[in-house]
């Protein structure tokens, strides 16, 4: 698939399809961090540290845990309760 570099303001912007954002699970407005490796603009979505984890641990929870699992549970660690999702 090819594209044109266009002019927007002092700026060049890249036209980027509907489909290709939705392949590496972007929409518009996503931060991308962009960098230049072996003469290829590369552009990588940037993703927050913790971003999606909630919603991972919820799906796991929604399976239930083993007995071994739910013992784990009564474990924790220095400072998890200043952690936030």
């Amino acid at each position: 698939m090819q594209t044109a570099l266009r002019k927007m303001g002092n700026s060049t912007g890249l036209i980027v399809p509907r489909a290709l954002l939705g392949e590496i699970g972007v929409t518009t407005g996503a931060q991308m961090d962009l960098r230049v490796e072996d003469g290829k603009l590369i552009a990588t979505p940037v993703r927050k540290v913790r971003e999606g984890w909630a919603e991972d641990a919820e799906r796991v929870a929604a399976h239930g845990l083993t007995e071994e699992e739910s013992d784990w549970l009564g474990f924790g660690n220095d400072g998890d309760d200043e952690l936030t999702w």
